[in-house]
Formats: structure tokens, C-alpha cells, sequence
């Protein structure tokens, strides 16, 4: 597990809500095990507690005045049934016994302080040598005879009916609670995915934000009102943050606009001026001036202007005008540029002035960093692409994406580049749904190549916007 999976929010409550549902089901079912005995303890205390109000019921006296216990055939029978299961004794006010179970229980009970109308419990671990335990209470009840002290007692293990049906209720019954809270966690968990859904969506148009979108809001609808406030905050920092842009892009433009009025009177006296090598070395400064001003332009367009892509391509047309275009430039600077073309029409969907724009700075790219008296190569493809390789020292791998930064320039980058046409290239490729790389060339120097999609599709219009 990643580290920020473990400091996930929803992971965090999820934990918690685990390990309070553990606790309460183990105090839920602590709780029924424990009531469910001391239940039992109960309604055997109550059943004794009867019994002794029964034979107290049927204590009379007889003719000669002595107290006598008289019971009913039903009640004869069940303590005779099981003697050695149900005892009592019965002892008069005087202390003389009146009624027994069993000699050997009445022989205990002659021992015994008299009782009194707050029942008392008692443990008999055996009577007479029998190992059976008898768990019993002493009362004191009064009668028709009289108060009387009456002692009545069960075999432990006399119970044991009852006690193995309410075992088996409580554990029928204790299993379902663990279920019940694995249910009721899986149900919080899926109730806290669907809350923090918001917050997830918001992240992610949070995370597709750049210099590109700066208009892009995060909405507020649906969030829990703890989080409103952090994103009303960086809805208001994002409002700055494109307000600065704003006035970064005007400034490019304005600067730029205002620049290629003075470069072209400097470059129209540069052409006046008698050849010499420092006002060819002044041309060279102008030119490269002039070209740093042209990139501007072309940012400060595609920034606000949307590009129709939606129309139709013939690379090999754009990719034959670009090369005859540049190549009376390219055999100035001491290369030659050559357009090896499919044969068949290499249609794909696009703006055919954009693709002739990107293409062109890869070509100046590679003029700059060929070596003289080298050729740069213009391939189209039937598979919508379209590479330039030249003969230069290459691009190291570790710099094949950075190279399309905006003004990154590498260490072994010649000091006219300003680090804009790669970057343009890359908005321009976006655009069209297609893609722009660097590899090494086979025979040395580096290969870039526009990848285009194919014309069945046209996309749709694009606003670009250069970051």
C-alpha cells in the first residue's frame, strides 16, 4: 500500500468505523451472553423461590395442633418421581422439623440458623456422600400453621435442560451480530465512497487545471460545507492566477507587435548597408530577432484564437511546400533539405496551416543543430506521419521530453533558439488528437516525428493554448 493511500481520508474512516464496529459486537455480544446466564440464574431462583411458596401453601395444622404438610397427589408425585433432583425441608417456628425430602437433607437443614423473609442461597457440594451438588435458597414464609423456615434445593445438574436452551438460542442468535455489523460497515464504507465522490471529482478537475485552463472553476455543488471554504479559496487563487496570465499573454503580444516594426526598418537598412562581415553578423542577430518575434506573434495567437481542425490534410502537399519554402533558407546556412513523399495522397484531419506551422519549426530545428554540408530529411508516411531526421549530435534520452518545455533549452542547445518552436509544435499536435516525439536517428542525429489521426474522424474545434 502506497503511502498516500494510507493517509487516504476515506481509508482513515473506514478504520475507524472497523474497529468501532469490532468493539461494539464484542460488547453487544458479550452482553447477550451474559444476560442470557444471568436470565437463567433468575427464572432458577424464581422456580425455587415458588416451590417454597407451594409447600408452604399445603402446611396446616392437624387435629393434635402440630403443623403438618399435606400435598396434593400432583405435587406427591413430582418430588417422587425425582428424589434425588428436588429436596426441601420444612422447620417449624419452634425449630422442629415438620417436613423432608430426604433424612440426609433434613439432618443438614437441623443445623442451619433459622431463616428469615429475605431469601438466602445456598451451594451444597454433597448430602451423605452423594457427589451431586444442590444449588438451593432458605426463606421464611408464613403459613396457616405459622411462619415457617423453608429450605428447597435443585441438582445442578436438574437445569441443565433449560441452561443447553438458552445456550443454543444465544449462540443462534450471537453469530448474527458480527454479520449484522459486517453489513452495516460495508454499508458506511459505500456511504462514505458515495460522499467523498465530490470531493474526487473535484480533485480531478483540480488536477486538469494549467496554464492552459485557467478559466476552469472548481464547483462547489454537492461538497460538504467543511470543504466549501477550501475551495472557495482556491477558486479566488485561481481567479488571480489567471488575471496574471492574462496580462502575461497581453504583454507578449503587445511587446512582440510593438518589436517588428523597428526590426523590419533595421533589416531594410541591413540590405543598403556594403557587404562586410560585421553587417552579416548583424543580419544573422536581426534575422534570429526576427524569428524570436514571429514565435511570439504565433503564441500570443494560438493563445486566444480556437483552431479549426475539423477540415482535411494532404501531408504529402504540405510536407513538399514547407520543404521548398525553407530550402533556398537551409542551403544559406550551409544544408540541404530533402522530401521523400508517399506515393499515394497521406490525408489525415487537421488545419493544413497549423501542420505546415509545427513542421516548419521542426525543420528550423533541425537546419540550427545539423551540421554544414549535411542533409535534413522530410518523410510522410501512409500511416499519418510525418518524420524529420537530421544528421546532428541527437537528442541524450534524458532530455527527449523536456525538450518540449516551454523556453527549455539544453546545455548543447545553440545560443538563437528561444525554446519556443518545440512547445508550439507540441500544442499544435494536441490539438489534432495526434502526438509529437524524439528518437535517435539510425545513422546518428535525431528523428522527430508528428503522429496524426487518420481523416475518417475529424476532430472536433480546438481552442490551444500554450503552456
Amino acid at each position: 500500500m502506497t503511502a498516500p493511500r494510507l493517509h487516504s481520508l476515506q481509508l482513515r474512516l473506514a478504520v475507524r468505523l472497523a474497529a468501532l464496529f469490532i468493539a461494539g459486537s464484542a460488547v453487544i455480544v458479550g452482553f447477550v451472553v451474559w444476560r442470557a446466564y444471568d436470565t437463567a440464574g433468575t427464572l432458577a431462583d424464581r422456580e425455587l423461590s415458588l416451590r417454597a411458596a407451594d409447600l408452604a401453601q399445603y402446611v396446616a395444622r392437624g387435629p393434635d395442633g402440630t403443623a403438618q404438610l399435606a400435598l396434593p397427589p400432583a405435587l406427591r408425585e413430582a418430588y417422587g418421581a425425582a428424589p434425588d433432583a428436588d429436596i426441601f425441608a420444612i422447620r417449624g417456628q419452634d425449630g422442629r422439623l415438620i417436613a423432608a425430602s430426604s433424612e440426609a437433607f433434613s439432618s443438614v437443614v437441623e443445623r442451619w440458623p433459622a431463616t428469615t423473609e429475605h431469601a438466602s442461597y445456598f451451594h451444597l457440594p454433597g448430602i451423605a456422600g452423594r457427589a451431586q451438588d444442590y444449588y438451593g435458597l432458605g426463606v421464611s414464609i408464613d403459613s396457616a400453621a405459622g411462619p415457617l423456615s423453608i429450605w428447597v434445593a435443585r441438582a445442578a445438574g436438574a437445569s441443565a435442560l433449560v441452561h443447553s436452551m438458552i445456550e443454543e438460542f444465544v449462540f443462534d442468535i450471537a453469530w448474527v451480530i458480527p454479520l449484522f455489523m459486517l453489513m452495516a460497515l460495508a454499508i458506511a464504507i459505500l456511504a462514505i465512497r458515495g460522499t467523498l465522490r465530490p470531493i474526487r471529482d473535484v480533485s480531478e478537475i483540480a488536477a486538469s487545471i494549467g496554464p492552459s485552463t485557467t478559466s476552469v472553476r472548481l464547483p462547489q455543488a454537492g461538497l460538504p460545507s467543511e470543504i466549501t471554504p477550501l475551495v472557495s479559496a482556491v477558486n479566488r487563487a485561481l481567479g488571480r492566477l489567471e488575471q496574471g496570465f492574462t496580462v502575461q499573454r497581453q504583454f507578449t503580444a503587445n511587446a512582440a507587435h510593438e518589436l517588428r516594426t523597428p526590426l523590419a526598418i533595421v533589416t531594410g537598412a541591413l540590405e543598403n548597408l556594403d557587404p562586410s562581415p560585421e553587417v552579416e553578423k548583424l543580419k544573422t542577430d536581426v534575422a534570429r530577432m526576427n524569428r524570436l518575434v514571429a514565435q511570439l506573434l504565433s503564441v500570443a495567437r494560438l493563445d486566444a484564437i480556437a483552431l479549426d481542425v475539423s477540415g482535411t490534410v494532404n501531408l504529402n502537399q504540405v510536407a513538399s511546400e514547407t520543404v521548398a519554402n525553407l530550402a533556398p533558407w537551409a542551403l544559406a546556412q550551409g544544408r540541404t533539405i530533402a522530401f521523400l513523399g508517399d506515393d499515394r495522397p497521406v490525408v489525415v484531419g487537421g488545419n493544413a496551416y497549423a501542420v505546415a506551422d509545427a513542421l516548419r519549426n521542426l525543420v528550423e530545428n533541425a537546419v540550427v543543430h545539423a551540421p554544414p554540408r549535411t542533409e535534413i530529411a522530410v518523410t510522410t508516411r501512409a500511416d499519418g506521419r510525418i518524420d524529420v531526421s537530421d544528421h546532428g549530435p541527437g537528442v541524450p534520452a534524458e532530455d527527449r521530453e523536456r525538450i518540449f518545455e516551454r523556453f527549455w533549452r539544453g546545455k548543447a542547445t545553440p545560443s538563437n533558439g528561444a525554446g519556443l518552436g518545440l512547445a508550439i509544435v507540441v500544442e499544435i499536435m494536441k490539438a489534432h488528437g495526434g502526438k509529437v516525439w524524439v528518437d535517435a536517428a539510425s545513422d546518428g542525429g535525431a528523428v522527430f516525428t508528428l503522429a496524426f489521426q487518420p481523416a475518417l474522424a475529424p476532430a472536433p474545434r480546438h481552442s490551444i493554448k500554450l503552456r
